[in-house]
């Protein structure tokens, strides 16, 4: 399926990530953002508020469980493996700030991505990031470019 004019939101409140291609909705997954709170300071595992665009995308062939360290697959995470860890698995859609208070996001390495801790998707347990089941971010990874927008609101 290609969309002609997808954009990404977050909402904080509902802990719900929808796709929409222009008016239609295309995806509306449960997802996990920052068990810290909101803000954009750097080392604060906090989310960040506001406008963005996915500025780049690792993983297009990884397999489902790929656990990435600075964006290279390092190893693979089985279900049973331990879920203490907060490991980036399966894909990363890397986003940029495109406001003022929030620029220095792609510097404090926000991503979308897969991980290991499936079953508290759709509470607020991340360390900044959006994290997303691991079919659901190929499943995203695969409907939207490099340069698609991103509101993530309260």
């Amino acid at each position: 399926m290609s969309l002609n004019d997808p954009r990404i939101e977050v909402s904080i409140g509902t802990q719900r990530l929808k796709l929409w291609d222009g008016h239609r909705l295309v995806m509306d997954v449960p997802c996990s953002t920052s068990k810290f709170g909101l803000g954009t300071q750097p080392g604060s595992n906090k989310t960040p508020l506001g406008s963005f665009q996915v500025q780049e995308k690792h993983g297009a062939d990884a397999a489902s469980g790929t656990i990435f360290k600075s964006r290279q697959p390092v190893g693979q995470w089985l279900h049973g493996m331990e879920t203490q860890s907060d490991l980036v698995l399966t894909r990363i859609l890397w986003l940029g700030g495109t406001q003022p208070h929030n620029a220095n996001t792609f510097e404090r390495y926000i991503y979308i991505h897969g991980t290991n801790d499936e079953a508290h998707i759709g509470r607020a347990m991340s360390h900044g990031c959006v994290r997303l089941r691991n079919a659901d971010v190929i499943q995203l990874f695969d409907l939207v470019p490099v340069g698609t927008a991103v509101w993530i609101s309260e």
